[in-house]
Formats: structure tokens, sequence, C-alpha cells
């Protein structure tokens, strides 16, 4: 059987064949590519800025934003946890209110530090809980950050901070300014602080009774500016006096205040009069960023912490109640996972208020 010839193409079709041949324009129906500066994409400041119609994609788009998956939160406590682990992770309510609101905080409290940032905590009254808010704060800020975390006793007389983290070693402050010139590395300054297990890093002051001098605003200037080489965050913890020379030279230096009273008139009163001092002797600016400390808040009581609250939230940037604490009022080694979870929180706040003055 002869073979039947093929019939000829009409055109019919609405695709078009593309001649290979992109040197005849008249042939293909389509233009050359134009060759002029602005027919290619040019590159300006590492960006490309395309001819029309093209991509404007670069190498930069490839993010773990844009091309993964983001993977759902698993809830941490309650009963969305409950259901969470019920079903095997195949039911995931994601967090509650409560913990979204933690998440916050945290993220608060991790807030970026450029160089290094001073923090004293201060009032004009003893037993308020000055050294145990240096130290929670320090708790806090070292369990969440990565950076170096440390508390300076800066009470010239006898402070006890160094007895509220493990001992490591007997060095002092003392012994940090006697050996300044041999200190070059971080290494090195590890010999004069105790660690606690938060990496909360202490240099505790000297205690010894034969000591009749005690150290000045020039001795803590030094110790700070040999800290500062080191750290991220310095915690000041200060005397009760800010007429001392100690504190003069500590107050100098910092960055932000602290201010701490517990739940009593006579303290309220002392850590308004030392906002007052503060105001009048050259740091207004401290006083405008400043964070108040209602401490050892009890549930029951005469005092209206409310009233307290409502007076230094008119004078500080931020004010957090710390409830009483069973644990931290025994005066002793801190272990942070012995302290109530609304304690906790409370610090969390505390960390969270002071890192949103980091920028300011």
């Amino acid at each position: 059987m002869s073979q039947q010839p093929r019939p000829a193409w009409t055109g019919g079709s609405e695709e078009a064949l593309v001649p290979l041949d992109h040197g005849d324009e008249e042939a293909s129906g389509h233009a050359q590519h134009d060759r002029s500066p602005g027919g290619h994409a040019a590159r300006r400041g590492g960006a490309t800025a395309p001819a029309s119609g093209r991509s404007t994609a670069t190498a930069a788009d490839f993010t773990s934003d844009r091309y993964l998956r983001r993977e759902s939160v698993a809830p941490r406590e309650g009963w969305r946890r409950f259901v969470y682990w019920l079903s095997g992770g195949r039911v995931n309510f994601g967090p509650g209110p409560a913990e979204v609101a933690e998440r916050a905080l945290i993220a608060r409290a991790k807030g970026r530090v450029a160089g290094c940032r001073s923090i004293a905590v201060i009032s004009r009254k003893g037993g308020v809980g000055k050294t145990t808010t240096t130290l929670m704060l320090g708790h806090t800020f070292a369990s969440l950050r990565g950076d170096r975390v440390v508390a300076l006793d800066g009470n010239p007389d006898a402070g006890s901070l160094g007895y509220r983290v493990r001992k490591e070693t007997a060095a002092t402050v003392t012994n940090l300014l006697a050996d300044e010139q041999e200190i070059i590395r971080y290494a090195d300054i590890r010999a004069y602080t105790n660690q606690a297990s938060t990496r909360l890093e202490v240099v505790a002051s000297d205690d010894d009774p034969r000591i009749t001098t005690a150290l000045g605003e020039e001795d803590y200037r030094r110790a700070i500016a040999l800290l500062e080489r080191h750290y991220n965050l310095i915690l000041l913890d200060t005397g009760t006096g800010v007429l001392e020379s100690a504190t003069k030279g500590i107050l100098q230096l910092a960055d932000q205040i602290v201010v701490v009273m517990s739940p009593s008139l006579d303290s309220a009163r002392a850590a308004s009069s030392t906002l007052d001092w503060l105001n009048e002797n050259g740091h207004p600016d401290l006083v405008r960023n400043a964070v108040a400390v209602i401490n050892a808040v009890r549930e029951e009581g005469l005092v209206e912490v409310g009233k307290i609250e409502d007076h230094f939230q008119g004078r500080c940037r931020a004010v957090v109640q710390v409830p009483w604490d069973a644990h931290l009022s025994a005066g002793a080694e801190t272990q942070v996972e012995r302290l109530r979870p609304v304690t906790r929180r409370a610090y969390l706040e505390v960390a969270a208020a002071v890192a949103d003055g980091f920028t300011a």
C-alpha cells in the first residue's frame, strides 16, 4: 500500500513556531534583546534594578522567614499542653494568653545592648530589698540573654551580695583593683567573680573587720571601667547613702537606675526623696528613665500599695510590684527554681522594663 502524503500545515492553530534565527527580526516577529544600558538589569547599591517586566529577585531573597515553613509553637502549660500531649502533637491550640504575654516579656528582656550598660539599684533607706533586687534582676537577665552579666557589690560597708550566690573565690573588689594591671582577658577577671547556675557573676565587697578605710568614688570608677571591658550588663548594688563617695561615683557612671522600696509609707517617702535628690543634683535623665520596684508586697496590709504605685508612675518610666517570697526573705544563697512562679514572673517584668530603657 502506498503511503499517503502528509497534508500541509495550514497555520490554523493559535500557537506559532518561533524560528531559531534570532537575527532575522522580520521572520520571527520578535525584537532582538536591547543591548543599551537600560535594556539589561543594572546593579545599583547591591540590588538588582532589572529592565521592565523582569523579576526583581536576588540571592538575598533566600531567607528563612520566606522559604521555611513556620512550625507551630507547642504550649508549655495548662489544658492546651495536656491536649497537645494527649494527641501526640496532632492537636495544637498554641500558647494561651498568659504564655504569649510571658514570651513577649522575655523578648523585651533580651533587648539589644550596644556596648556595655550599667544599672544602679538604689534607695536612701536600708532593708528594702536593694540587694535582692540586684540579685534577681541579674539572675533573670543572665538566664535569658546570651551576653555577659555581672553584679558588683557597691556597698563599701560590708555588703552582702557575695553571700547570695555560690562561693567560688574569696576575692573581692579590693583584690580586683589591686590586680587591675594584670587583668587583660575575660579569663583573668573570672578569678575574681562568683558565678551562679544562671550564669550571673558577682564581685563581692569586703567584709574584713580589720578594714578601716572604705573604698571611695575613684575606686568604684576604676572597678566599673574594668568590668565594662568584659561584660555587657553591669548591675550595681549601692549602699544606703546617696551622699557617700562610693554611691556618687556609681551614679556618675550609671546609665539607668532601679529605685527600690518596701510597701510602707516611710520607705516610699525615702524612695521619692531619692528621686528628689537625683533631680536636684544633676541626674534628671536617670529619674525619667527609672524603674521603681515595690518589693515584698503581701496580699494583706494597711498601706494602699496601689496609691504608692500611682505616685511613682508619675515620676518613673515604669513601676513593678514584686510579691513577698519566703525563699528570698531568708537572705541566703538564692536558688531561682525555688521561687514561686508569681515571683519569677514579677522579676521578669522588672527585667523587661529595665531593658526597654537600653535604647533611651
